[in-house]
């Protein structure tokens, strides 16, 4: 984490955000970051050579997660960390504050603005299977939405699918048909009119989604709120660093033909050089 500056020496160089995911979901919360604070410079972390995460062991993750994320703090100096994996966020979270002294900022499935905002009392929650499973998932909606009906629907799929899009691949849209009408044939859900997106995949897809959804359903994801949270814990930091070009890098943790396939949707995110790390 960068020392704190004296008020003679005001730094020149911008705050830096680690923003880590499995693969390239996490996309979608460096977006909002950007949009909020175009000022910060990006590390966007993909674990790319333990991908997915929804499949592997929860002790296994918390240590591979550790391992990643102490290599890249080696390789890169940074103010602040994002896990933008529920996944991740989920299981590694507690691990990571307890070993790290920079501010770490997890995600939450998008449950209590999404109960909130629903006039029906009627939410779907769309995630991996693995966070549907979860019981934290279970704890946030007994806490936030014990007066709303939530349909849960786990997908693998879409994770797959939104990592094809950013490739440039031609989409299955069938696939994404499928998935909502699942969704959709779930008891209540006629009634649903607010759609938690539980993974920071699916936001890359929301375009697809809404063509797949009733008009009338509005889709909630986290990386709103995630930006916030960066904009206050960055406060400080903001105020006393002069303006700066921010510069933006993609870090992957293997070197793969996918991984620079991705080259032309991270330019759409400013994001022009890539690296790997190969552990």
């Amino acid at each position: 984490m960068s020392q704190s500056p004296t008020a003679l020496s005001k730094p020149t160089q911008t705050p830096s955000i680690l923003v880590f995911d499995s693969g390239v979901g996490g996309l979608s919360v460096a977006r909002e970051i950007q949009q909020r604070l175009p000022q910060v410079s990006l590390v966007y972390a993909s674990d790319n050579a333990f991908f997915p995460y929804g499949t592997k062991g929860e002790s296994e993750l918390i240590a591979r997660v550790d391992l990643v994320i102490r290599t890249l703090l080696n390789r890169y100096a940074v103010d602040i960390l994002v896990i933008a994996c529920n996944t991740a966020s989920t299981l590694a979270l507690p691990h990571l504050r307890s070993q790290l002294s920079l501010p770490i900022v997890g995600v939450v499935p998008a449950i209590k603005p999404a109960a909130i905002q629903s006039k029906t009392g009627v939410i779907g929650l769309l995630a991996t299977p693995a966070t549907v499973a979860r019981p934290y998932t279970h704890e946030l909606i007994r806490e936030y939405a014990a007066n709303c009906n939530v349909i849960s629907l786990g997908s693998s799929e879409l994770v797959q699918l939104a990592e094809q899009k950013l490739r440039g691949e031609t989409l299955d849209t069938t696939a994404i048909n499928a998935i909502v009408t699942e969704l959709l044939s779930a008891r209540h859900a006629d009634r649903m009119d607010t759609l938690v997106l539980a993974c920071t995949h699916f936001p890359l897809l929301r375009e697809e989604l809404a063509k797949a959804l009733p008009a009338h359903i509005n889709m909630v994801d986290s990386g709103e709120a995630i930006a916030r949270r960066v904009d206050f814990l960055l406060t400080d930091t903001l105020q006393q660093t002069a303006p700066c070009a921010a510069t933006h890098i993609a870090v992957f943790t293997k070197a793969t033909k996918e991984a620079e396939l991705l080259a032309p949707a991270l330019a759409g995110f400013g994001i022009y050089q890539q690296d790997y790390l190969n552990i």
